[in-house]
């Protein structure tokens, strides 16, 4: 795997070419755990699917990127959105991508969307957390027990090269007392680009007011929730998310 600098750490990367020239390409962004390899085969089956090329990245302090040095605070989104993600995107020369995340990658993605001056085709955005739910903690608490007493550990650590730092990261500050304040509807309002929000009706990280609230405060939103379906809507409906971000894709590149 290939790595670049961003903000003097080394971060891996992937990226799938599929593209005829003009298509803008796909950026995708991990959940609070994730990695380039947790993605699996999903960027490059959304990438065949839509014409466009993808980058793939794993954030400081996950999967072979450098592993984390200090704890996380409560604007750790805020500066992967405002500082890291401009950073990589100009690294790459990428201009107009559609930035496709989820949970904390989809906030991220929202963040950077609402929060700075760069144009953005589109923006997926899969399990977003927009504020912090009661569900969210109790489900993050419980995450923390199973990482101590089952093999939770040992399942992550095929993924991350510090396996500790990286869980250890994003469980400690979503649990903290001071992050239940951390709400980002601030910058829904200021997105300008069109915005595809998906959920499941099953998500055991939120609910659907995350969708809700996003729908009522971004111009050009669409909703789309998922029966039968949790926290990662491209594990558990991979079909109809496909389905869902070609049919979006199309429209807003035709």
């Amino acid at each position: 795997m290939p790595f670049v600098k961003d903000g003097g750490r080394r971060i891996e990367y992937e990226r799938i070419e599929v593209a005829r020239v003009g298509r803008p390409t796909l950026v995708f962004l991990h959940e609070g755990v994730g990695s380039v390899a947790m993605w699996r085969d999903f960027p490059s089956r959304v990438a065949h699917a839509t014409g466009c090329d993808a980058l793939v990245y794993s954030r400081y302090g996950y999967g072979n990127s450098d592993a984390l040095r200090e704890p996380r605070t409560v604007r750790y989104m805020h500066d992967e959105a405002l500082v890291a993600l401009p950073e990589l995107l100009d690294k790459f020369a990428l201009e107009r991508p559609i930035l496709v995340g989820h949970s904390d990658g989809a906030s991220i993605a929202l963040i950077h969307a609402g929060g700075t001056d760069r144009p953005l085709t589109g923006l997926v955005a899969m399990a977003p957390h927009v504020m912090v739910e009661d569900i969210s903690v109790t489900s993050i608490a419980a995450a923390r027990v199973a990482y101590e007493t089952t093999d939770l550990r040992a399942k992550l650590a095929r993924y991350h090269a510090a396996v500790d730092s990286a869980f250890w990261g994003w469980n400690r500050i979503w649990l903290d007392p001071e992050f239940r304040d951390w709400n980002i509807e601030a910058y829904l309002p200021r997105i300008k680009c069109p915005v595809l929000a998906i959920q499941g009706e099953d998500d055991e990280y939120g609910t659907l007011e995350q969708l809700r609230r996003i729908g009522a405060q971004v111009a050009a939103a669409e909703l789309v929730d998922l029966a039968d379906c949790r926290h990662s809507p491209h594990k558990d409906q991979p079909e109809a998310v496909l389905e869902a971000i070609t049919r979006f894709v199309d429209r807003i590149t035709a």
